[in-house]
């Protein structure tokens, strides 16, 4: 039977995830008019790390460059999303109706936890989550499996008790590699690789639907 419910944030709980990429692309065409737009889709779903890695190969510069280092900072320094108008308007109903039928409920993300804090604050969602965490907590975050499986060891959850509701493709292969059952919500704008994924859904309430028919299987 399942137990708990492990949500992504960016991509997932906010549609946040083509407003970094176009932000991002705006900012670097001035400086890199031959960059492509589509190159930055390896992007999705990274953390900070990985994201300053993927940037200064498209863009040739040495990641560890102190020139490297202010322009990626620089890219952000006026990237200010308004978190509320971008949150799936499911949300914080759903993550109650989750508690109400008695499902832990998570939050791993690959964001950092000053970045997580930001948008559960102005959300709203700060008491919905029974644990959050951040994939830059850990060595590697996603796609390795560890930020899944320690989430599950925290909530004192075997893996195959917990459903994982994810969008890009280093998410699935994280829930999946962690042996959970996998979410796919589906999106089209990014090509991720869906293929690892258990289910796919258009719409968040549609988790519910999963659950049922998860339980319904294992009577």
């Amino acid at each position: 039977m399942i137990k708990a419910v492990i949500f992504d944030m960016d991509g997932v709980l906010i549609d946040s995830e083509i407003i970094y990429l176009d932000h991002m692309y705006e900012k670097l065409r001035f400086l890199y008019p031959q960059i492509n737009r589509e190159a930055l889709f390896a992007v999705v779903g990274s953390t900070t790390k990985r994201t300053m890695e993927i940037v200064s190969g498209v863009i040739g510069e040495d990641v560890d460059s102190p020139a490297f280092q202010e322009l990626y900072a620089g890219l952000w320094a006026d990237c200010r999303p308004d978190y509320p108008s971008i949150l799936r308007k499911e949300v914080p109903e759903l993550l109650r109706e989750l508690h109400r039928r008695g499902y832990l409920v998570a939050l791993a993300s690959s964001t950092s936890r000053a970045g997580i804090e930001d948008v559960l604050t102005s959300c709203g969602l700060k008491g919905d989550f029974d644990y959050i965490v951040s994939g830059e907590e850990f060595k590697e975050s996603k796609p390795n499996p560890e930020i899944y499986l320690h989430t599950a060891d925290t909530l004192k959850c075997e893996p195959k008790e917990c459903l994982v509701v994810e969008d890009s493709t280093y998410g699935i292969m994280a829930g999946h590699g962690a042996g959970m059952t996998v979410i796919s919500v589906i999106d089209e704008r990014f090509r991720f690789d869906r293929s690892l994924a258990d289910y796919f859904i258009n719409g968040l309430w549609e988790v519910l639907d999963v659950l049922e028919e998860l339980n319904e299987a294992k009577g």
